[in-house]
């Protein structure tokens, strides 16, 4: 990738090793384990817990506004080209994008969402409007995911802004509603809908930043592609359990999150990610 031009955001906060405790109201074992599923596939907790999580974080340092490290800068770089270009895909439509923050945490964080450890992956959190990851999570995506590249990283990155986007777009409480009056299988397939989406979006922002800035090189859209067909729920579910159960799915298989986001990369428009108004996804 070519990031040069998109200098770095004055939104990422580095907590990395801060040390965090917390406090579980009304939760225990149960409570943990649904907060880390739902991480795990990168819902928001907050739909799952609906304020059942109430932790008090400690540390020894403060946060850290900006990253000094390589790796932290690229992922400020990265940021920094999402705010860039969903602003201006905001102005145009008349309205103003509010930039998330990005916190880098390592081992465990405090969200408003509640408590989180490294094994959970990267996820959006729509209470406070972050987006929280361990960068340890990127080898998980090179080594376990086989999905190596600086694109792939990148576009995890754009998945859990596209989360944000929807959060401004008010998808996420509307479909945290109607997910809270449904059943688990429906508000399965609500969530393939809301993530398949968001694929679709972090390839809206990946088009259309090549398009101005000429940010991607050769090989990079396939790292991309890779990397959304590697985190497939079919792939992650055959090498975890052995087997596939669509029911179970929450992302979308490897087929259809390849397919949304590389037609948000070649369309750039909002109005092909309308995956809500699709028949089938």
């Amino acid at each position: 990738m070519r990031l040069d031009q998109e200098g770095q955001s004055t939104n990422v906060e580095d907590r990395r090793g801060m040390r965090v405790s917390r406090g579980l109201a009304g939760g225990g074992i149960g409570t943990i384990a649904i907060v880390l599923i739902g991480l795990f596939f990168g819902i928001d907790p907050s739909v799952l817990l609906q304020g059942n999580i109430d932790s008090a974080p400690s540390s020894q340092q403060a946060p850290q506004q900006g990253a000094r490290d390589e790796m932290g800068q690229f992922v400020s770089s990265v940021l920094a080209s999402t705010e860039r270009t969903w602003g201006e895909i905001f102005r145009r439509h008349g309205q103003e994008y509010q930039e998330p923050k990005l916190v880098l945490f390592s081992g465990a964080v405090e969200s408003a969402c509640g408590f989180a450890q490294s094994a959970s992956g990267p996820f959006y959190c729509g209470r406070d409007s972050n987006v929280y990851i361990d960068l340890e999570f990127f080898r998980e995506l090179r080594d376990r995911f086989k999905a190596p590249g600086d694109f792939a990283q990148a576009y995890v990155i754009a998945h859990e802004i596209g989360h944000h986007v929807q959060n401004q777009l008010g998808v996420m409480r509307k479909t945290g509603e109607l997910q809270s009056r449904s059943s688990r299988a429906q508000a399965n397939a609500i969530s393939v809908r809301v993530e398949l989406q968001a694929d679709c979006l972090a390839g809206i922002w990946a088009g259309t930043a090549n398009r101005d800035r000429k940010i991607l090189e050769e090989g990079d859209i396939e790292e991309g592609l890779n990397a959304a067909a590697q985190i497939g729920d079919d792939r992650i579910q055959k090498r975890s359990q052995g087997y596939v159960v669509p029911e179970g799915f929450t992302h979308g298989s490897a087929e259809q999150r390849v397919r949304w986001f590389r037609r948000g990369l070649e369309s750039r428009d909002l109005d092909q990610c309308d995956t809500f108004s699709a028949g089938a996804v």
